[in-house]
């Protein structure tokens, strides 16, 4: 095993944190800016410079806001700053991925993951701290749920990433972290906005996929919203009684249900949803799996990423070998549009969404 560990004070900050009386604006929306203009008594559009600075130019010093009044400055200096998150520790991979534990300011842990292919970086970003979705697999599972993240500290993930690797610090957003996006949605599609705006982070919402493990609801929601982010359903199973030793409890919506959303959302979006598909061993990797799962999204644009299961202790499964993945993949191919293998990241390091913040709370 190689784990690096950074020490905290050669880490890149936003600013020294100010005193408690003061109130940080780091998550705050267009609209969030443009009313706190308002109330200081200036002009609407002045919220939108202000958001160009923040997620734009990542300048967290008033002062050096030069297109704001000295005036305007100074009230704002006077009442309010801009930080990010704590990093509590750094894990790198022998393959490039890099595992963020952030400690917040209720002394919860979060973790984002930044995965290296090539030049193509994508950053996989926490939406709650644990999970109430509790699948048997998942080291987040594990933790239980404790609550939703708040705008400031899933975009605080984000913004970690671009201070420290600049522009080409991702690529791709993905909302696969610790918890369910869509059981945070508000929160989430105002994170989307602010990284797809052109004053913000600027990353096109094409280039944003959120994975859920099945709100039924919210992928209809999502398909009506307009939002151009991807979808990526975490599947695992093709029958719901496999399904249901995989996610440990009786889900609330079965596989025909998520089917027709999946369906709906691919359609109205024109686009193809993604299937998320973790082989285990002697659970769904056989070709009768295969075949139940042609049969399941037959008819539905897609395509299916297979992924082979990243070991957790103290969890039953087992990961299959190579040969039994490349074996799956043969066999699915010609009886689905597209399918995926991706090779697993970060095993070294406890990669797996949870890992290294269960760890963490259990010291």
């Amino acid at each position: 095993m190689m784990l690096l560990l950074k020490p905290l004070d050669k880490l890149p900050h936003c600013i020294k944190l100010p005193g408690m009386d003061k109130t940080n604006l780091m998550g705050y929306s267009l609209a969030d800016l443009e009313t706190l203009m308002s109330d200081l008594g200036e002009k609407k559009y002045k919220g939108r410079q202000l958001f160009k600075w923040m997620y734009g130019s990542l300048q967290y010093d008033f002062n050096q806001m030069t297109d704001l009044t000295k005036e305007l400055r100074e009230k704002l200096d006077s009442a309010y700053f801009i930080s990010g998150l704590q990093v509590e520790k750094i894990a790198e991979s022998q393959d490039g991925t890099e595992k963020i534990l952030f400690r917040l300011d209720d002394d919860y842990f979060i973790e984002t993951v930044l995965i290296c292919d090539g030049e193509k970086r994508t950053i996989c970003v926490s939406t709650q701290v644990g999970c109430p979705i509790k699948c048997a697999f998942c080291a987040t599972g594990l933790m239980g749920f404790k609550r939703n993240l708040t705008l400031k500290e899933i975009i605080g993930q984000l913004i970690y990433a671009r201070e420290k690797y600049g522009e080409s610090a991702f690529r791709n957003v993905v909302f696969m972290g610790m918890g369910e996006p869509l059981l945070n949605y508000e929160t989430v599609v105002q994170a989307i906005k602010i990284i797809s705006s052109s004053v913000g982070l600027s990353v096109s919402a094409h280039k944003v996929t959120i994975s859920t493990i099945g709100i039924v609801p919210k992928i209809y929601e999502l398909a009506d919203s307009g939002l151009k982010a991807n979808l990526a359903i975490s599947l695992h199973a093709a029958t719901d009684e496999k399904r249901r030793q995989v996610l440990a409890t009786k889900f609330k919506f079965d596989l025909k249900e998520l089917m027709e959303a999946a369906a709906y959302f691919a359609h109205k979006r024109k686009k193809r949803v993604t299937f998320e598909y973790i082989l285990f061993k002697g659970l769904n990797d056989s070709k009768e799996d295969v075949m139940a799962l042609a049969r399941l999204i037959e008819g539905i644009p897609c395509k299916i990423n297979i992924l082979a299961y990243n070991p957790v202790n103290n969890v039953p499964f087992k990961r299959p070998s190579e040969e039994d993945i490349n074996t799956f993949s043969r066999l699915l191919y010609p009886r689905a549009p597209a399918v995926t293998v991706r090779k697993s990241r970060g095993i070294d390091i406890d990669a797996a969404c949870g890992q290294l913040a269960g760890k963490k709370r259990k010291k």
